[in-house]
């Protein structure tokens, strides 16, 4: 059996700094489900599942487990969508 992982978009509360740093507070699921991240524990540029997006990898602790969350940045076309929230999960085909 072979796995692939899958994006999930999830709606994600964050606050930015004075600086432009933006912190990810809340993560919702589709289903309302609302959890709030305990702490952001590490910050990077990583690109996404999808060809031509770029983007960063938060680490953070939701209810004492570390998790990946992902900001995919949207192209300039859309000029007030910054981008989208994601988890991956990994998929049995």
């Amino acid at each position: 059996m072979k796995r692939i992982l899958e994006k999930i978009y999830v709606k994600v509360n964050s606050d930015f700094d004075s600086t432009g740093y933006m912190m990810p507070r809340t993560i919702t699921w589709a289903d309302g489900r609302t959890f709030k991240i305990d702490e952001v524990k590490d910050f990077r540029p990583a690109s996404t599942l999808a060809k031509g997006h770029s983007g960063d990898c938060y680490t953070v602790v939701i209810r004492g487990e570390e998790k990946f969350l992902f900001f995919e940045k949207t192209d300039d076309l859309f000029a007030s969508r910054v981008g989208r929230w994601f988890v991956e999960r990994s998929v049995a085909v």
